[in-house]
């Protein structure tokens, strides 16, 4: 573990080798050599114009020494020699090597986690596009700080821990409640770049950016908070819990941790279009002729991969056919052991009758602080986040009716490529209808589109079509209200007389899209003489109100309904059409 700082030499001469041991100058002068942290050990980079270089130094590598300023480095595709200004930049830079060579300490990350998806995820939250699109999920970053800023309590003249800091963001939401000193430690090479928004930011005297993992490094002191964001998609995803949970190593006695707990919740759903969708993704192994081959003896094994992706998108909450079951880990109490096996026992009581084609999962997160609670969720009610919710089909769905018992479980157990294996059972209780699925949460298939989900079919209880021209008509009431009481009334809810022109009739009010445009504005005639107003007999709505009549009812009614205008921003007539969205006042007698 070691604070970030990017160390450069200047004046390094750098020759290619070839297998007979001559040399060949790479650059035609002397270049700086930059050292940066890396995952794996230490980035050495040259950023030449010419030729740009950058290797990675880690336990593996190969070096000599050669003479007092030269260091030999065997890489995959070329033998390098850098030969150093003076003998202080080699021997420091010789020692930065050794450090790494040095290091044989195993983790208890390393001994849980394989080296390739280790790599793997570091150099993803390397990337600033990807720390761009987290940052940018307003409903994940403006709760936290909003965690943290409304529990001052808490974090003023602490010491706080933020582990896997990323970009750094809740650490500088630390430091604007007040936070004392901010220990933020990163793994991945955005690290470098944490630590420049730090300096950028004049924060760095309370700031402290530090490299490594939260398993391998040590800190100078214990602290009063932890904080991370370290949920994947069905919270467990990417195993960052682990790492969260190890972190209390670090924790004061009645520490806090932000977040404070973590509920998983489960329920069956029903989505025939996404079943069929699956299945019929198998028909391309059907073919017996594709370019002359016959691919049908692999139809099962592709049925068996499709259906083992968790499907990651948003849905309506209504497909869901009973009420959700809660898995609650409390972060505050739980080892980082305890989430190396999972098993959820379901037990759901049918709201409705319907065919249940798989589980349904989303979380919630509470920071209980010593002001007030924050709760984060990602349920399919709440505005959408980046981790969307997760849906898991069963390999055969089955029939249940409202009223039945549906038990089952849910079993997540830990592997070594940072996610789970997860098995799902659902059985009907007293009969021998039951069904089961294996799926891999490593390869879950992103399914979102950005299009708003469909309510379940048949859940229509009155006639549309009867339903929109009830509002044609109330849109035509309006404008006959309009009439009888000689007023104006727009958008913006301002009213004048329809007696007199506009003081300024050339200019429209900037109305926000949507609203209900100005139905009794003059506008200036070709001949220069005033147009008669909207709201009088002789205008085109009012003579072609839908129904022909106006309904008493209809000026009687004190309930909330929903209007529909079309906003026009020429001279034509507004005419009703789906799409722009009011409602109506109260009363409409008592618009006058």
């Amino acid at each position: 573990m070691s604070t970030i700082c990017e160390t450069f030499f200047k004046g390094v001469k750098v020759k290619r080798l070839d297998d007979e041991g001559n040399s060949v100058n790479v650059y035609n002068k002397p270049v700086v050599v930059q050292l940066e942290y890396d995952p794996k050990g230490m980035l050495v980079k040259i950023t030449e114009e010419s030729e740009q270089k950058e290797f990675i130094v880690c336990k593996g590598s190969e070096f000599a020494r050669v003479g007092r300023k030269g260091i030999i480095f065997k890489l995959s595709t070329e033998t390098l020699l850098l030969t150093f200004a003076s003998d202080e930049d080699s021997n420091q830079f010789t020692d930065a090597v050794m450090k790494i060579k040095a290091d044989k300490s195993a983790s208890v990350f390393s001994e849980r986690t394989e080296e390739s998806s280790a790599s793997q995820y570091f150099q993803f939250y390397g990337y600033l596009s990807q720390q761009q699109n987290m940052m940018q999920d307003f409903i994940r970053t403006s709760t936290y700080q909003k965690a943290i800023l409304d529990n001052p309590i808490d974090f003023s003249g602490k010491v706080i821990l933020d582990v896997g800091a990323g970009s750094g963001i809740l650490s500088f939401f630390a430091q604007q409640s007040g936070a004392k000193r901010v220990y933020a430690v990163e793994a991945s090479s955005i690290a470098v770049h944490a630590a420049k928004l730090v300096a950028a930011n004049n924060v760095d005297d309370v700031i402290k950016v530090l490299s490594g993992k939260i398993e391998e490094i040590q800190l100078p002191e214990q602290v009063d908070v932890i904080i991370s964001e370290p949920m994947g998609y069905m919270l467990l995803n990417e195993r960052m819990l682990e790492t969260f949970l190890h972190a209390k190593k670090f924790l004061k006695p009645g520490g806090k941790m932000f977040p404070s707990r973590g509920d998983l919740h489960v329920a069956p759903f029903t989505d025939e279009a996404l079943y069929m969708e699956q299945f019929n993704k198998v028909n391309f192994w059907y073919q017996e002729y594709f370019h002359g081959v016959n691919l049908s003896s692999l139809r099962n094994p592709a049925m068996t991969e499709y259906f083992r992706q968790p499907i990651v998108d948003t849905f309506d909450i209504n497909i869901c056919t009973a009420k959700t079951q809660r898995h609650i880990i409390d972060f505050q109490t739980a080892h980082e052991t305890d989430l190396h096996r999972i098993e959820i026992p379901l037990e759901f009581h049918m709201l409705q009758s319907g065919t249940v084609h798989g589980l349904a999962f989303w979380f919630d997160v509470a920071f209980i602080g010593s002001n007030v609670t924050v709760w984060l969720s990602t349920a399919p009610t709440q505005p959408l986040t980046h981790w969307y919710q997760v849906r898991c089909l069963l390999s055969q769905p089955i029939f249940a009716k409202q009223g039945q018992l549906l038990t089952g479980r849910v079993l997540m157990v830990a592997n070594a490529k940072q996610s789970y294996d997860l098995t799902i059972e659902v059985k009907i209780e007293g009969t021998n209808t039951v069904s089961s699925n294996t799926l891999d949460l490593k390869n879950p298939y992103f399914r979102y589109t950005g299009v708003t989900p469909a309510p379940p079919p048949g859940n229509t209880h009155t006639s549309p079509s009867e339903d929109y021209w009830a509002q044609m008509d109330l849109a035509g009431a309006r404008q006959a209200v309009n009439l009888v009481n000689g007023v104006i009334v727009d958008g913006l809810g301002h009213v004048s007389l329809d007696s007199g022109p506009p003081a300024h009739a050339h200019q429209q009010p900037n109305i926000h899209q949507g609203s209900i445009p100005a139905t009794g504005r003059r506008e200036k005639g070709s001949s220069g003489s005033p147009a008669p107003p909207t709201s009088s007999a002789t205008s085109l709505p009012f003579n072609q109100l839908i129904g022909g009549a106006v309904s008493p009812a209809l000026l009687n009614s004190t309930s909330n309904q929903p209007l529909n205008f079309a906003t026009s921003h020429s001279g034509a007539q507004a005419y009703p059409v789906i799409g722009d969205y009011a409602m109506i006042a109260n009363n409409l007698r008592h618009m006058s």
